[in-house]
């Protein structure tokens, strides 16, 4: 469904960052898109990129079991810029020389530019940007010079402008590089000549209008579980071809208060589709009976749902499509070790062998999470919908510890509802990454009014985080703290004690099981 005009492709050789690189290619409103170092010459050629760029790696390039590439695609006169490591492997591609440094070079680092006039370096000075390596270039390739260095690194940066390869030591699309965002736009549009035409607001008309020639008059089923990814897809969906998409909404009764009602509202009153709900929740409480293990619960509610969503599809189908909210993270190869394996998601589901569809669409396939909420906006989703918080599969029921009960749900989803409440009025909802209550298996003493308590102690557990690999907990004003404890314990019933979690990940998770 992809028809764009132009794209910079991103060969990912490890590196931890090869999503962040084509974000920010993307914010340039160019399309960038990642294949691993795996993908042969001739499907790069056929696809008439603008540009290509070599993402960083874990290994030394002088180590042959690490990742290399055909030196052929630095002959396709197509522009590229290596980073990091593959900075080293366009020098070492280039018989250059590359060793490891005598000093490794790790965070903010200040680097001197020595070509001023070097397209990539326009209108960038002296600056700090962000390093991490061991391996350094000693010598650079025949027809090559170098633009920028460090105390510590004598090639920061390099160049063939004649040919058209750059390559830069450092990490220009961390925040941490000081002028890293411009380098890259230097890149997109002063080398590879693109004009930035890719915005959300094409990528919706198009995918409309192929939805609808690839739909014709047929039917498409979607299952709609109230989160971002599939919301948009089945608003797109919807505009694309109105009542001929059912969305199948499975509320398992542990989704936030009210949570199951606003989805159903949302998307029969703002929707041309046909909106099944299938209210379940006193079904997998059962199902949950006497289980402690956080495993084991996990595996029955993932089972049960399954069960469940399919068993309506076999009503609801009759041939056609049926849609998924896949977006593009969850299709990427990697291109660390056995790169052959994708990487595995909630959004792509296994369908049971004796449903049959004509084929599966997933319309979001080419977009990252913040574009997804781009489209939403523009669709005209709620904001609560649109920004909604990341939220297990498995719901309340991984913020439950210990045996998950109809009683335990009902106080949790008070005591969660009080705190976003409040933390919507105090105006630090958008300082905030992921904000919940956790009921521990815990019961304390208190007093309330003249008499002793045994009940129930909540936890508040907020983070920030830019990347959700590692989070730091959020600093919530204490008089904001005191307003939520205060209303948990007087409106929810049941509960005597509000404790913060101030632990960090690591050591700790952000969820608790």
């Amino acid at each position: 469904m992809n028809t764009v005009k132009e794209k910079i492709l991103v060969l990912d050789f490890g590196g931890q960052y090869n999503q962040l690189i084509a974000r920010r290619v993307r914010d340039n409103n160019v399309y960038a898109e990642i294949k691993p170092y795996t993908a042969s010459l001739d499907e790069i050629r056929a696809e008439n990129y603008k540009g290509i760029i070599f993402t960083g790696g874990p290994n030394s390039v002088f180590d042959m079991s690490s990742p290399h590439y055909d030196k052929a695609i630095l002959d396709l006169g197509i522009p590229v810029l290596g980073i990091c490591y593959g900075c080293q492997l366009i020098c070492f591609m280039k018989d250059g020389r590359v060793e490891t440094a005598e000093t490794s070079e790790y965070g903010k680092i200040d680097i001197t530019v020595d070509k001023k006039d070097s397209l990539l370096f326009e209108d960038i000075p002296d600056s700090v940007v962000w390093m991490s390596h061991t391996d350094r270039i000693v010598e650079v390739p025949e027809g090559f010079e170098i633009t920028a260095h460090s105390d510590a690194c004598p090639v920061a940066a390099m160049e063939n402008a004649d040919k058209g390869i750059y390559a830069v030591q450092f990490h220009p699309e961390v925040t941490h590089s000081q002028y890293g965002s411009r380098l890259l736009s230097n890149f997109i549009f002063n080398i590879c000549g693109c004009s930035g035409d890719w915005k959300m607001e094409g990528f919706i008309e198009n995918t409309v209008n192929s939805l609808r020639e690839k739909i014709g008059d047929k039917k498409v089923v979607l299952g709609l579980s109230g989160g971002v990814d599939s919301s948009v897809a089945a608003a797109l969906l919807s505009k694309a071809v109105g009542n001929q998409l059912t969305c199948v909404f499975v509320d398992q009764g542990l989704m936030r208060k009210d949570e199951g009602d606003f989805v159903e509202k949302t998307f029969t009153t703002m929707f041309d589709m046909n909106f099944v709900r299938v209210n379940c929740g006193h079904e997998f409480v059962g199902k949950l009976k006497g289980v402690v293990d956080p495993e084991e619960k996990r595996n029955i509610i993932g089972t049960e749902f399954y069960n469940v969503f399919w068993n309506k599809i076999r009503e609801e189908s009759d041939g056609g499509f049926f849609a998924q909210g896949t977006i593009y993270p969850d299709c990427i190869e990697s291109g660390k070790g056995d790169a052959d394996k994708i990487k595995t998601h909630h959004n792509k589901v296994k369908m049971p062998d004796d449903i049959k569809f004509d084929d599966v669409i997933e319309p979001l396939r080419d977009l990252f999470k913040d574009e997804v909420r781009k489209v939403g906006e523009l669709l005209g989703i709620p904001r609560e919908l649109v920004w909604r918080q990341p939220f297990p599969g498995p719901g309340l029921g991984v913020r439950i510890i210990g045996e998950i009960t109809e009683e335990k749900i009902r106080v949790l989803q008070e005591a969660d509802a009080v705190l976003r409440d409040e933390i919507k009025k105090s105006g630090i909802e958008n300082e905030l990454s992921q904000f919940f209550v956790v009921l521990p298996d815990v019961r304390t003493v208190g007093v309330m009014g003249d008499h002793r308590t045994y009940d129930h102690l909540v936890a508040i557990r907020a983070v920030t985080t830019d990347d959700f690999m590692t989070a730091d907990f959020a600093r919530i004003p204490y008089d904001v703290l005191a307003k939520v404890s205060n209303r948990i314990v007087n409106e929810c019933p049941n509960v005597n004690r509000v404790v913060y979690d101030i632990t960090s990940k690591p050591p700790g998770t952000i969820e608790w099981e």
